[in-house]
């Protein structure tokens, strides 16, 4: 079930259950004639979904929009919603470029991906840049180190109070932190929760308030605080990740991505700068050998 929500006027949010691999939620905010989106989807199928779900809102062509960071579940659609201007972190545009395809058979049970048309940002900048509609100030922030990725941005509206977090705040599901860091995306979760957004749109599961900030904090401080343990053993971090008893965060979807958060905390505790890049391959080949030699359930 997918739910078009209204956060404030004008503002909405598209949320796609169950925010698993490749379920994301995406954004909507307009007035007047001008219609600005937050991300895309990972499939044809779910991107005209949600396209029409903004035509039900208003008739206006998508006039702008922003991807929250390169992750294709929320970039795969950017040629299917017919924005002339496509806003991102300047890293963002540079990972887009490397992207040649889907991910390889046998990681993720079969998704029907359609025909999807790649299409980088054209309008890229590195820390701050405001958008207004006739209603709304969007405020694009990047915090200055990789945390979910290199490159992500949040899309934060003051005077609502409503923050789009990207995949920098997960509800219900597993954050993972493979692609960027552990210690790097605390330190922006101090910084999102420093804005005291009332209204919080996660890049995966149900909408909330700052409490979703704090509950993807205590996962990643989870992972941070028994990472050092293992290293000293010298586990790999499958060996560990088999060791570790997820406690409250057993019940989070996808909690196979333990093994790539333990990869990414063992890289920063070996001193390597965070975001340096991880073989994404090996690591999803120990994801999915952790799964019982499953491929990863997706739903998309």
């Amino acid at each position: 079930m997918n739910d078009l929500q209204q956060l404030a006027p004008g503002v909405f949010a598209y949320i796609q259950a169950d925010g698993s691999w490749f379920i994301n939620n995406t954004g909507l905010i307009h007035a007047d004639d001008a219609v600005v989106c937050i991300d895309t989807c990972a499939t044809e199928d779910r991107t005209r979904r949600f396209l029409q779900a903004v035509l039900d809102r208003t008739e206006r062509p998508v006039s702008a929009l922003v991807n929250t960071h390169h992750h294709p579940d929320h970039t795969n659609g950017n040629g299917l919603l017919g924005a002339s201007t496509i806003i991102a972190h300047t890293v963002c545009r540079q990972e887009l470029a490397r992207i040649t395809g889907p991910p390889p058979a046998g990681v993720f049970d079969p998704v029907q991906w359609g025909r999807i048309e790649p299409q980088l940002p054209n309008v890229c900048f590195d820390s701050r840049l405001e958008l207004h509609t006739p209603k709304h100030r969007i405020e694009l922030l990047h915090f200055g180190t990789p945390a979910h990725t290199t490159n992500d941005i949040v899309a934060w509206l003051p005077e609502q109070r409503v923050l789009f977090a990207g995949d920098l705040a997960f509800n219900r599901g597993t954050p993972f932190a493979l692609s960027g860091s552990i210690s790097g995306w605390l330190d922006v979760l101090d910084e999102l929760e420093a804005l005291r957004p009332d209204i919080v749109v996660p890049g995966h599961g149900p909408v909330g308030g700052r409490e979703i900030l704090c509950h993807t904090a205590d996962y990643l401080a989870f992972v941070r605080d028994i990472a050092p343990a293992a290293h000293a053993r010298q586990l790999t971090a499958l060996q560990a990740a088999h060791e570790i008893e997820l406690g409250p965060y057993c019940t989070l979807t996808d909690s196979e991505r333990i093994v790539g958060n333990l990869e990414r905390a063992f890289a920063e505790l070996r001193g390597l700068q965070r975001g340096s890049p991880i073989d994404h391959a090996a690591t999803f080949a120990e994801m999915v050998t952790f799964n019982g030699g499953k491929p990863l359930r997706c739903l998309a």
